[in-house]
């Protein structure tokens, strides 16, 4: 089907993140944008993952009794993997990306067992129904809401290393 590596290489170069070092189609902050995203998706992934197979140890159980000890460093370590890999397609330090991502991680938790807590406070178990089984859309986002501007100051304050 193809006539050399080349064109086969050509072909998924939107796919692949070796060729998805600074384009001319993706601006540094467009790459931290995507970064950013996929630290907060692998902390939460990994943090599902480990707390549901590993997890004994609650975490804040008057606010949200399923979160464990276990889930949150499972999902600082999968966050940190990610930063890393992530460090390899960037201008950034490895140190930078792996404070960055240690910074979401706290944040983003926080930021969970807050909307934890208003949802609580309102008697409610889901935020909504637009997405049915996450427990709706403010579920899926309260990491990102509320770890955003401290992602914003760290980037800013390491900008000056």
């Amino acid at each position: 089907i193809y006539k050399n590596e080349q064109e086969l290489s050509n072909s998924f170069a939107f796919w692949e993140f070796y060729q998805w070092r600074f384009s001319e189609a993706f601006s540094e902050a467009q790459h931290t944008m995507i970064a950013l995203l996929a630290i907060i998706w692998a902390s939460d992934s990994f943090a599902y993952v480990s707390g549901r197979f590993l997890g004994r140890t609650k975490l804040f159980p008057s606010v949200s009794p399923k979160k464990t000890v276990e889930g949150f460093i499972g999902g600082l370590v999968g966050a940190l993997l990610i930063a890393a890999w992530l460090s390899l397609y960037s201008n950034k330090e490895l140190w930078k990306w792996l404070i960055v991502a240690a910074v979401l991680v706290v944040t983003g938790t926080l930021g969970d067992l807050v909307e934890s807590k208003f949802k609580r406070v309102a008697g409610k178990k889901d935020s909504g129904t637009i997405l049915p089984g996450h427990g709706g859309l403010l579920d899926r986002l309260d990491s990102l809401i509320f770890a955003s501007p401290f992602a914003f100051i760290t980037l800013l304050v390491l900008s000056y290393f």
